[in-house]
């Protein structure tokens, strides 16, 4: 921050020394150019009375002026004055003192950044000017007649640069970096390149001029300071003793001198490995005893030549050249682990023969630097077991390490036991479940791998002691016991993540840059290293919040912007993701919720709730709740008032029975006869059969939708239509959308072999047979009062 401020406080002194300057050399400019000019205007006004005065022979030339002359105008940018600043003075030779004249300016800014004075042509700049957006402006100039606005003179157009200074820091766009060279290599080997950019005016003086720097990472490496290439600066650099470097890149503006800006960034570098180191083996004897009945191919030792280089440079084979005349021992590499393994090709005699000398060679893969192949021996005594005792382990406690959340099946670590006895029993190793109560652990019952069985937490169990136990196949009574300790290690498996919810305020009145909240982590894991925690927000470019690091693993959330408001959001949640440097690195997201309060001038929360700018009238929660339910009963009731009145029937037959005649209703509208069939669904009327729904009503345009009614099937043997009619019947008469009249529904499908014979009242007119329409009253009201009718056109016509 000390820093910062003194950087401040060097261009704000840079900046007006600038102005001072500018000020000295273009203000007499802009005061004596318009005096100069008028006076050659006013030269230009008189020419027609000396070109009168000319004698013969004599010429004079004469130069035709404008009426304006100017420098170009220059303005710095990011002026921050108490009062606008001076660009400039327009005049013209046609102002002498006359009050009529007024001058106008139009084009980029004018009016708005730019305004100027109609009586004195002085332009101010109204507004603070950033040349990184807008390095010029165009504009227009014209004197008018202040009395007839008429122009007195063309426009004329110039243009006002925005002069820059050095107000951006160089920056590292790609950065960080990361670079590889091969270790111990020669001093001036290139590593990487990296590049900064200014955004200041690359022309106009230092202030893009940049010079590279190492800030740390000397002396090892170097950087030229014009083309920013980084070197090795230091010779014999061994992977082996250091394998990253962590270098911090300056670029400084300015040419580097004093008052420049500067920006860092860190570039990452590895060495890569060489094979620059032999194989060695961690001592130069092995033994191992090895029972007589030992398998074909079973492992009866291992041996291992550690590598410091990694890869295929650490890649050795291995083989026996000496003490193996009997050709009864081989070694294999195990690639994984980079061991050899002795195992047997021919069965071992005890009383032949009971230990051997063997020679084994390790030897690199891969060719040294200098071309001749690294290699290096160990001897390995093999003695050859006959006894009849119990088992002996090879240590009376083993202390095995194995990584948290290892996958199930790795091998934690082998415990060996031998039969020292001439019988030379093979051995069976179990492990005491008293001392491994949730069988987290399981061996090999003839090599003595101990694997998992479950995953393991070191959170929950740093430590596990089990007992391994180590028993004699030939005499089960032989057994032995060994304390097996197994230490889990870490990983880094647990993300950090907040130690509890967070829930901060921001004040409506605060300042941008406020803090807000100071939010750390935790992390369930435990390095070596200590933890060290990376913060960003979810959303990179949030427009609202942004974060600075504390450097102590925490991190303070800052406001942007200064126009929050309750009404407009009462809450925003942030989310936050957090990483660790575990390897992998482990990350989670929590959401911080920030709550929108009023303070007081001194920055103490007040209150939280919206309500106050809800209820601007002054009315209380309840009297507002109290007119909503008003209202809300009133709609309620206009609603139902009609409701009831839309379905409100009449009455569709006429109650007197001394009052029975015909109604004819006339239809202007003629029908298209047996061709028309868009009328009605003719397929629905001829075949019932087929009705399979609703079937909606052609006469009417009904107010209400209903879901469809699942029609009538007819039986295997025909249509029943008595009960057809009756769920017809049965629907119009709970169809909400009948017409307040009676309406006629013919089907002229009549059934199969109905014994009713045909229902048209038409044919009953011309047949002298007797109907009998009581069972019309079975069939609901309307079919009742139907039958009435009937029953008195009968009793009519009777004699």
């Amino acid at each position: 921050m000390g820093r910062m401020r003194v950087q401040r406080k060097e261009m704000q002194r840079d900046a007006w020394t600038r102005i001072l300057l500018v000020w000295i050399t273009c203000v007499p400019c802009f005061s004596t150019v318009p005096f100069n000019n008028q006076s050659m205007s006013l030269q230009s006004t008189s020419d027609a009375a000396l070109r009168s005065r000319l004698l013969e022979g004599q010429r004079i030339l004469i130069r035709a002026k404008r009426g304006w002359v100017w420098n170009q105008m220059f303005v710095l940018e990011e002026f921050s004055g108490p009062d606008p600043i001076l660009v400039g003075r327009l005049h013209t030779d046609l102002d002498v003192g006359n009050k009529n004249i007024r001058y106008v300016l139009a084009g980029e800014g004018a009016g708005t950044i730019f305004a100027i004075n109609d009586k004195t042509g002085d332009i101010h700049a109204m507004k603070r000017l950033d040349r990184e957006e807008k390095a010029e402006y165009t504009l227009t100039a014209q004197v008018i007649n202040r009395d007839t606005n008429e122009p007195l003179e063309p426009p004329s157009e110039f243009i006002i640069k925005v002069q820059d200074i050095n107000d951006n820091p160089p920056q590292f766009i790609e950065g960080p970096y990361q670079g590889s060279v091969p270790e111990m290599s020669p001093v001036g080997t290139s590593v990487t390149r990296v590049t900064a950019t200014d955004a200041d005016d690359p022309v106009y003086g230092n202030s893009a001029k940049l010079v590279y720097s190492i800030l740390e990472g000397q002396p090892y490496f170097s950087i030229d300071q014009n083309s920013a290439v980084i070197k090795v600066a230091l010779a014999g650099m061994d992977r082996e003793l250091r394998e990253e470097y962590l270098v911090v890149i300056q670029a400084k503006d300015m040419g580097g001198h004093m008052g420049g800006l500067s920006g860092t960034t860190t570039v990452t570098i590895t060495l890569t490995d060489i094979n620059d180191n032999p194989p060695k083996f961690s001592k130069g004897s092995y033994e191992f005893t090895i029972p007589e009945d030992l398998g074909i191919g079973k492992p009866g030792g291992r041996v291992k030549a550690n590598d410091r280089d990694i890869g295929e440079n650490a890649r050795s084979t291995y083989s026996i050249v000496g003490g193996d005349e009997r050709d009864v021992f081989q070694i294999i590499t195990d690639s994984p682990t980079q061991e050899g393994i002795l195992s047997l090709k021919k069965p071992l005699d005890f009383e032949s023969k009971k230990f051997y000398n063997l020679t084994v060679v390790a030897t690199n893969v891969r060719s040294s630097t200098t071309g001749v192949p690294f290699l290096d021996q160990a001897v390995v005594k093999v003695v050859v077991e006959d006894a009849d005792e119990p088992p002996v382990f090879t240590e009376s406690m083993y202390v095995f390490e194995v990584h948290e959340n290892a996958p199930i099946t790795t091998v934690i670590g082998t415990v060996a036991a031998r039969d020292q006895d001439a019988m030379r029993s093979l051995i069976r190793y179990s492990i005491d479940r008293h001392t491994d109560l949730e069988r987290q652990f399981n061996i090999h019952v003839e090599d003595g791998k101990i694997t998992l069985a479950k995953p393991l937490d070191r959170e929950t169990d740093t430590w596990h002691n089990i007992t391994v136990t180590a028993t004699e196949i030939r005499n089960h009574s032989q057994i032995s016991r060994a304390i097996v300790a197994i230490r889990v290690l870490d990983i880094n498996d647990n993300a950090p993540e907040f130690p509890a919810e967070y829930e901060a305020y921001l004040c409506e009145n605060g300042k941008p840059g406020q803090v807000i909240q100071t939010i750390s982590a935790v992390d369930k894991d435990n390095p070596v290293q200590g933890h060290t925690f990376h913060y960003r927000m979810e959303i990179l470019s949030n427009p609202n919040f942004t974060i600075k690091n504390n450097l102590d693993n925490s991190i303070s959330i800052l406001a942007k912007h200064d126009s929050f408001r309750r009404q407009k959001q009462e809450f925003y949640l942030l989310p936050i993701v957090v990483t660790d440097d575990g390897d992998p690195p482990m990350s989670s997201t929590n959401t911080l919720t920030i709550r929108v309060c009023g303070c007081s001038k001194d920055g103490v929360v007040q209150s939280c709730n919206p309500e106050a700018f809800v209820l601007p009238i002054g009315l209380s929660m309840g009297a507002l709740i109290a007119i909503l339910a008003c209202i809300i009963l009133l709609l309620v009731i206009v609603v139902l008032f009609v409701t009831l009145r839309r379905h409100k029937n009449e009455p569709l037959i006429i109650k007197d029975d001394e009052d029975v005649r015909e109604n004819i209703i006339r239809y202007d509208d003629e029908g298209g006869g047996e061709e028309d069939t868009e009328a009605f669904d003719i397929a629905t009327l001829q075949n019932p059969d087929g009705i399979n729904g609703f079937l909606p009503r052609k006469d009417i345009k009904p107010d209400l939708q209903f879901m469809p009614r699942q029609g009538h099937h007819s039986g295997p043997n025909g249509v029943d239509v008595d009960e057809f009619i009756n769920v017809r019947l049965h629907e119009a008469d709970n169809d909400p959308t009948a017409p307040p009249y009676d309406s006629i529904q013919i089907y002229g499908y009549e059934g199969r072999g109905s014994v009713a014979g045909s229902l048209s009242s038409l044919e009953t007119a011309s047949s002298d047979s007797d109907q009998n329409y009581d069972y019309l009253r079975e069939w609901g009201p309307r079919f009742r009062r139907l039958g009435e009718l009937y029953s008195v056109g009968e009793s009519d016509r009777d004699p």
